[in-house]
């Protein structure tokens, strides 16, 4: 019987190798023969979890064939790869990847660090601060409150408690975007929003425009659920989105959905003005396509002197063509798994319809804990302390980085939550391998694009600060001078135990 419990074929996998940038070789070394250097960037795949455990490799003469390479070169790559654990393979059922024994099995999206690990290893993994104290305790204790006579009911709630709806919908009116309760459902988080759009939008086999690069794991989501993404290159820096390249995609392809993250987006930290949001609207409704614009970020402005522009969703206020997503967690807490989405409300009763086969709602304290914080001004002071903290993180780590290693270039975003890096020419995909074992936890470039992109890149998010960043850029730069000297295979030594 086969093991392999997915299918990964030669073309897809010759463009994944094809991406990655070579192996540097350090002074005095010698290039690395090249069925090495094959085994080492399958091996990079696995260990990043773009190619995922389990998954059947090509036969040798097809990934040969579309490699341009002698089929011993694979056949050398593949008994490597077998030797280290990597690759187990059966006569008749072909070969797959595996991970060895005592190996942590990689994860497909970026999973936060288990708290046990956080003693000796800091996570840059994943953008999320600590909660908004004493905010998150003030709500709990005032949903508690208000609990009991919703006790009383099923606590079954679709779309959402009808108190929360209607304070989200007065939130949007006062942002001068008129809406009624009826155009906001209640979701389990923006992927809770997200994973329902995608089932209602788009089936498998849909094309799905998104932009390049973009936020890991909603394509991770949309990968899942078999759509076909079709990347839209960013503008260089943080100047945005190329709208001629976007009408063209849209016409050409004509994509059921698009997905775009126009306040602070993930991970560039590029904020769209008020022209490049009219145009995108202007082209989605002309393609027909359906704009899911992710506002997940849209309240952690950093910089005092920012004037926010109008939300995507002002330039259609109805919601046939615009979908806006937003969140708690972002803005208060990752904990806090309250999203929502704005639409038409013929859109929010279909989504509501096909919740019945998911998750059928959303848990009524953690509503009720938002819906308060709301009413009573708590929010507005815990995301401005949310805003304190990323602003003072984002400056330290800024500053350590460019201490620490000058050569990286990046572009200082004026809001959000992460730094999107470019390495100096390094491979992420080895940067993220040898942080792991020199004690940071970074996620490389190509998490967040199609079919390898992004290889000379790396996400730093605004978690941590003071001490606790500057130690972070001094490991970076130990993982960046292994990877220099063609030390990135191997052991290194042991991250010591790091308390801030």
């Amino acid at each position: 019987m086969a093991q392999w419990t997915s299918a990964i074929g030669p073309a897809q996998l010759a463009r994944q190798l094809q991406a990655q940038q070579p192996r540097p070789v350090g002074a005095g070394l010698r290039k690395p023969p090249a069925y090495r250097a094959l085994a080492d960037g399958i091996r990079l795949l696995v260990l990043e979890g773009r190619v995922p455990a389990a998954a059947r490799l090509p036969a040798e003469r097809e990934l040969a064939v579309a490699l341009s390479v002698s089929r011993t070169t694979v056949a050398a790559a593949y008994e490597a790869l077998r030797g280290e654990g990597f690759l187990e393979s059966r006569r008749g059922a072909g070969s797959w990847t595996a991970v060895p024994a005592g190996h942590p099995l990689p994860g497909r999206g970026l999973e936060p660090l288990p708290p046990e690990s956080l003693g000796s290893m800091i996570d840059l993994g994943c953008a999320a601060l600590p909660a908004p104290e004493p905010w998150l305790t003030r709500g709990v204790q005032g949903a508690l409150e208000e609990l009991p006579p919703y006790a009383h009911t099923h606590g079954d709630y679709p779309a959402g408690l009808p108190a929360l709806r209607q304070m989200l919908a007065d939130r949007y009116t006062a942002r001068g975007i008129p809406t009624m309760p009826e155009q906001i459902m209640v979701t389990t988080g923006a992927m809770g929003a997200m994973d329902a759009i995608c089932h209602l939008f788009a089936g498998r086999g849909e094309r799905i425009a998104v932009e390049s690069p973009s936020y890991a794991n909603i394509l991770q989501l949309m990968r899942e659920a078999g759509a076909r993404l079709v990347p839209i290159a960013m503008a260089e820096g943080l100047t945005g989105w190329d709208l001629p390249r976007w009408r063209q995609v849209l016409r050409d392809a004509a994509p059921r959905l698009a997905y775009v993250v126009a306040d602070f987006h993930n991970p560039t930290g590029a904020l769209a003005d008020e022209d490049q949001r009219r145009q995108l609207v202007d082209a989605a409704r002309s393609a027909g396509t359906v704009l899911v614009v992710d506002e997940t970020m849209s309240e952690l402005w950093l910089d005092e002197d920012l004037a926010m522009p109008r939300p995507v969703c002002g330039f259609d206020p109805a919601g046939a063509t615009v979908l806006t997503v937003g969140s708690a967690s972002k803005a208060f807490w990752a904990g806090m798994r309250i999203g929502w989405v704005r639409a038409a409300p013929d859109i929010i009763r279909s989504l509501v319809a096909a919740r019945a086969y998911a998750d059928l709602g959303t848990p009524v304290l953690e509503q009720l804990a938002v819906n308060w914080l709301m009413a009573t001004g708590g929010w507005e002071q815990a995301v401005e302390l949310r805003r304190t903290q990323a602003r003072d993180n984002r400056d330290a780590l800024v500053t350590a980085v460019r201490r620490e290693l000058p050569d990286w270039e990046f572009h200082v975003p004026r809001g959000g939550l992460t730094l999107w890096v470019r390495t100096g020419g390094l491979s992420g995909s080895r940067l993220a391998e040898v942080g792991e074992r020199v004690g940071v936890r970074v996620p490389s470039g190509p998490r967040f694009g199609v079919d390898g992109a992004f290889e000379g890149y790396v996400r730093l998010p605004f978690t941590v600060g003071g001490p606790v960043a500057e130690e972070a850029a001094v490991r970076l730069a130990a993982a960046a001078r292994l990877v220099e000297t063609g030390g990135g295979s191997g052991s290194a030594e042991p991250p010591r135990t790091f308390v801030a």
